[in-house]
C-alpha cells in the first residue's frame, strides 16, 4: 500500500468507525495471528486494552493509520505490504489471512486481513507515540499545507540523489512507493535519474506540484488495485486510479501524451516505466 491507499481507508474510517465502541477483539488462533500483534507479549495483552474503547478520530502519519481512542490510548495499524482492513457482519464468512477480528457494541466488525504478515497492530499510549521508533522520523507528507515548494528544493539541493530512488526514500518523503514515483516523474516531465540538486528552480515546482496532484488525484479514485489484489478498500471494493495511470505498467505501449513507446528500466532492483521522449 502507498500513501493515497492508506488515506482513502484513512478517511473510510473516519466515517465509519469514529463514535463506535469496541466489544470484543479476537486474536485468530492461527499462528501468523501472533506476528501482526507482534509487539505484544499475548493476545490477551492486545485485546484488553481495546475491549470496551469508543474509537474517537483516526489520523495518519505516513503509511500508519492511528486510531485514538476514548482512554487516551492508540490503535495504530500498518499494512505491510499486503494488510487490508475490512469491515463485515457476523453474516460474512472470515476470509482467509484474517487475524484480528474487532467486533463493534453497534454491530459489525472490522477484520485485519494480511496473507503476508509484513503488516501489524498495536496498542499504545497516546503520550508514548513519539516514542515509536517508526513515527519518530519526519518524511515530507505530499498532503500537509504546511509542505511548501521552497522547503521542497532546499531538501532536493541537499540529498543530491537520482530522483526515482530519494522519491522512494520512506525518510524523505511519506508513501510514495514505486507505482505513485513513475507517475509523479512523468508528470514532472523528470527521469527517474536526474540528479536532485541538479533541478531549475522551474523544474523542482513541476516536481512539486506533480507530486501533489498524482496523490490527490490517486484518492480521488480510491487508490490503485493491480491485478494481485493486495489493496481493496474498507468495503472490500478495487480502486479505479489503475486505469489512470500514464507510464506504470505500460512498457510498450503509446505515451499518452506523446505515443512513443513506454521504456522500462531497474531502480533498485524495482522496475521503473517512463516516456523517453517526455522525460529528460
Amino acid at each position: 500500500m502507498e500513501l493515497p491507499e492508506v488515506e482513502v481507508v484513512r478517511r473510510d474510517l473516519e466515517k465509519d468507525v469514529v463514535g463506535r465502541r469496541i466489544r470484543d477483539v479476537d486474536v485468530r488462533p492461527q499462528r501468523n495471528a501472533m506476528r501482526v500483534i507482534r509487539r505484544h507479549a499475548r493476545r490477551k495483552e492486545f485485546s484488553d486494552r481495546l475491549s470496551g474503547r469508543k474509537i474517537t478520530r483516526v489520523d495518519r502519519k505516513g503509511k500508519y493509520v492511528l486510531m485514538f481512542l476514548d482512554d487516551g490510548d492508540v490503535l495504530v495499524v500498518h499494512f505491510g505490504m499486503s494488510g487490508q482492513l475490512i469491515r463485515g457482519t457476523k453474516r460474512q464468512a472470515m476470509a482467509p489471512h484474517t487475524h484480528i477480528v474487532i467486533e463493534f457494541v453497534q454491530g459489525g466488525d472490522l477484520r485485519f486481513i494480511d496473507p503476508r504478515t509484513f503488516g501489524e497492530m498495536f496498542v499504545t499510549a497516546g503520550d508514548e507515540l513519539g516514542k515509536v521508533k517508526e513515527l519518530d522520523h519526519i518524511a515530507i507528507d505530499p498532503l500537509e499545507d504546511t509542505f511548501t515548494w521552497q522547503q521542497f528544493s532546499a531538501e532536493l539541493a541537499r540529498r543530491a540523489s537520482k530522483l526515482k530512488p530519494l522519491l522512494m526514500d520512506q525518510k524523505f518523503i511519506s508513501g510514495l512507493g514505486n507505482i505513485y514515483s513513475d507517475e509523479v516523474l512523468f508528470a514532472a516531465g523528470l527521469r527517474w535519474d536526474r540528479m536532485s540538486d541538479s533541478l531549475s528552480s522551474q523544474e523542482v515546482r513541476r516536481l512539486y506540484r506533480a507530486m501533489r496532484e498524482v496523490v490527490q488525484e490517486a484518492i480521488r479514485y480510491r487508490g490503485t488495485t493491480l491485478d494481485d489484489e493486495a489493496y481493496l478498500d474498507l468495503y472490500g471494493k478495487p480502486g479505479e486510479f489503475q486505469a489512470e495511470l500514464k507510464v506504470y505498467g505500460r512498457k510498450g505501449l503509446p505515451c499518452r501524451r506523446c505515443r512513443t513507446p513506454i521504456e522500462i528500466v531497474k531502480v533498485s532492483g524495482r522496475t521503473s516505466y517512463y516516456c523517453p521522449q517526455c522525460q529528460s
